[in-house]
């Protein structure tokens, strides 16, 4: 174990002596987080950027919102034109007990219902098409099959037809419809947008060494062989191997790796990590298609895909009510010309029937419970992107998490201060050793500064800095001698290192020394949440597996699986792995949910049957899962699965309001009961419909006061 520490505490790496401290800072764990969108021109950016072509999944982005503005247009114009529609339909007239006919009325709402009919039911019939070719028929075919019944029929109504006519009906079927879709498509808007955003990770330019001259170039430009320059605070452009320098570089959000790892002469980088404080000259390896960044968003749109292919409830009702309509619709026109019926009242019974077999309210019944869920969700602290994560997350039987940012905090930071000499507290403790560790980029003094001004502890300044070889620091603090050691020098220096030292394998420990004697030491890790703990008791009550997946080292990963009590872990975990521990589990017949927050996450969060981030961590992340977690809290998995349940209900329950009237409606408009002297008429017919359509609305209401209470 205290090789390990020596191993992390290597001082003599960073040759102190040689810094200038003034030009230093420390490194920014969260600068892929930030990425500076704001910066950025999504709309010029492509995947050429980086020599690649253009992902798929990019130019969906941009064709999903222009679909969703497509909807909402279509939408707007139908609603303007369905209000004189309403007015002027003589059925709507009769039933509120007033009139208004202008000349040529038939014709006038003929006119009106055309361009509704072809204008705003033009998405309904393209997807007819669609799933016909297909041979799987669904809501589009049963909307077109409702709205192109109801326009033909009334078309010749009006033009000699002897019967009434749909026209107020269609409309209002087809503006339902059209706000229905438009609510669903702008709920799950988004997944592709972790393409573009992987691709925003690797700047714009390069600076290409060429002799003594440095030139910037294109990304795409950029070839295998050249040098490159990346000076402090930039992102590095490409895969690559160092030439020159050294410096600490940020990979948290490519690897999971929680510190910035020291890359020297001989180190691989990979495109896209964040270099610390120091230049660097890099010979470029990998580009375009093989870099590793590129591998990354080849696996999260592979996943996206597959994934995309699940069939909702939705559809599904609409292809039963679908196969229902027609039989009985054909079954009645059948019935009544075999009773000797004339043909005309045989196809008005058979209209009525398909007409009202179409529910407005199974339009609103998924998309209004989900456009409720994600508001109420977002309260809670959970965003809910996906529809099918309302379905889905109340089958999960195993949790896997990334370590770092989502059990754990992401920061490397000061977990114990300890003093062995009365003569000095554990604050006097630390403010000396920040005077030695506040102009290095070390992990170790990141952490310590960060906590001296946490606690706003005033920092001392120097004299005579000195780096201990291999060993630590050593400098004159307010006229004593101060040391920041490794546990190897008090080896060597034959001093006892305290017992209680190391009470986690998880933590780096360094020594404090004033003036010859051992004063206490300082512990830093990668503090595990006080949430973490409680949450994984519950899923365990829940049944749930809970394992973690992490870039982290093999000791570090089983001493925080110990502490928290996991199932198992996966120790120094790479993307690729990740999938395929989520695909293992899978084929186990595990129904899997990943947890994480770094790009190294996004294709695993991808692949999993419920995909979740953490709001704290990349945008990349946040995008490729179903559901974020605000707060970053692991307790909110647990209301997730709730609120899933409880969706989920909805749901089901809007699905049976919404059809369930047709159980009762259908056989009584074909004429069961017409030897009774009952037959159910349009107009009655369209009451039951809007009864149908409030109580779905109220029902999905009722979900803000249940999910409220969670």
């Amino acid at each position: 174990m205290d090789n390990n520490k020596d191993k992390e505490m290597n001082h003599s790496k960073m040759d102190h002596s040689k810094m200038d401290h003034s030009k230093m800072e420390s490194p920014k764990s969260n600068d892929h987080s930030k990425m500076d969108h704001s910066k950025m021109d999504h709309s010029k950016m492509g995947h050429s950027d980086h020599g690649g072509s253009v992902p798929m999944g990019m130019a969906g982005h941009d064709h999903h919102k222009m679909m969703i503005a497509d909807f909402r247009k279509r939408f707007w114009v139908t609603l303007a034109l369905t209000i004189p529609i309403l007015f002027l339909s003589p059925m709507i007239q009769e039933f509120f007990g007033y009139s208004f006919l202008l000349p040529g009325n038939p014709y006038v709402l003929f006119a009106l219902s055309t361009i509704v009919y072809f204008y705003g039911g033009w998405p309904f019939l393209k997807g007819f098409v669609s799933e016909i070719k297909k041979g799987a028929p669904g809501m589009m075919t049963l909307i077109s099959m409702a709205i192109s019944v109801a326009y033909f029929y009334s078309s010749a109504t009006v033009f000699g037809l002897k019967g009434v006519d749909f026209f107020w009906e269609l409309a209002t079927l087809i503006a339902i419809m059209l706000i229905g879709h438009w609510i669903e498509m702008k709920s799950v808007l988004g997944a592709s947008k972790a393409l573009q955003l992987l691709v925003s990770m690797m700047p714009a330019e390069a600076h290409r060494v060429k002799g003594d001259t440095i030139e910037d170039i294109k990304l795409e430009n950029l070839l295998k062989n050249d040098i490159i320059l990346v000076k402090p605070g930039e992102k590095v452009p490409a895969d690559g191997i160092i030439t020159e320098g050294s410096s600490y570089l940020n990979e948290s959000m490519l690897t999971g790796e929680s510190k910035p790892v020291k890359k020297e002469a001989k180190d691989k980088v990979i495109g896209g990590s964040v270099n610390g404080n120091s230049t660097l000259k890099v010979k470029v390896e990998h580009t375009g298609k093989d870099s590793y960044l590129n591998k990354v968003i080849t696996m999260v749109e592979e996943a996206q895909k597959t994934k995309s292919k699940m069939q909702n409830l939705s559809d599904r009702a609409a292809k039963w009510l679908t196969y229902i309509a027609l039989a009985i619709g054909f079954g009645t026109l059948a019935v009544w010309l075999i009773l000797g019926f004339p043909f005309v009242y045989a196809l008005e019974r058979m209209v009525t029937v398909m007409v009202i077999a179409c529910p407005h309210a199974l339009g609103l019944a998924i998309p209004l419970v989900v456009a409720i869920s994600t508001a109420v969700s977002a309260q809670n602290g959970l965003l809910i992107r996906n529809r099918t994560a309302f379905e889905e997350s109340r089958k999960i039987s195993a949790l896997l998490f990334d370590k770092t940012g989502t059990l754990t905090k992401g920061d490397f930071g000061v977990t114990r201060i300890e003093s062995v000499n009365e003569s000095y507290t554990p604050q006097e403790i630390l403010r000396f050793s920040s005077s030695l560790e506040q102009s290095s980029e070390h992990p170790i003094a990141v952490g310590i500064i960060k906590k001296v001004k946490e606690d706003k502890i005033t920092i001392p300044n120097n004299e005579k800095f000195n780096a201990i070889t291999g060993k630590g620091v050593e400098a004159k603090v307010e006229g004593k001698q101060i040391k920041v050691v490794s546990p190897g020098y008090l080896r060597d220096e034959k001093i006892t290192i305290p017992k209680d030292a190391y009470s986690d394998a998880a933590e780096t420990v360094v020594f404090v020394m004033i003036d010859g004697e051992l004063a206490g030491y300082i512990a830093l890790a990668d503090e595990i949440r006080p949430e973490s703990a409680e949450a994984i008791k519950i899923f365990k009550k829940n049944n749930i597996k809970v394992l973690m997946a992490t870039g982290d080292n093999e000791q570090t990963a089983k001493a925080v699986s110990e502490k928290l009590g996991l199932d198992g872990y996966y120790a120094e975990v790479l993307p690729h792995q990740k999938v395929e521990i989520v695909k293992e589990l899978q084929d186990k017949g595990e129904f899997v949910a990943m947890t994480g927050d770094g790009v190294n996450d996004a294709p695993a969060l991808a692949q999993a049957n419920v995909g979740i981030a953490v709001g704290s961590g990349s945008d990349i992340a946040a995008e490729t899962a179903d559901i974020i977690l605000v707060n970053s809290n692991p307790q909110d998995i647990a209301n997730l699965i709730l609120f899933g349940k409880a969706t989920y209900n909805k749901m089901i329950q809007n699905l049976i309001w919404a059809t369930g009237y047709n159980v009762i409606a259908i056989p009584l408009a074909a004429g069961v009961l017409y030897s009774s002297g009952f037959v159910l008429g349009p107009a009655v017919g369209a009451v039951f419909m809007s009864l149908s359509t409030i109580i779905v609305a109220i029902n999905a209401q009722l979900l803000k006061r249940k999910i409220g209470k969670k």
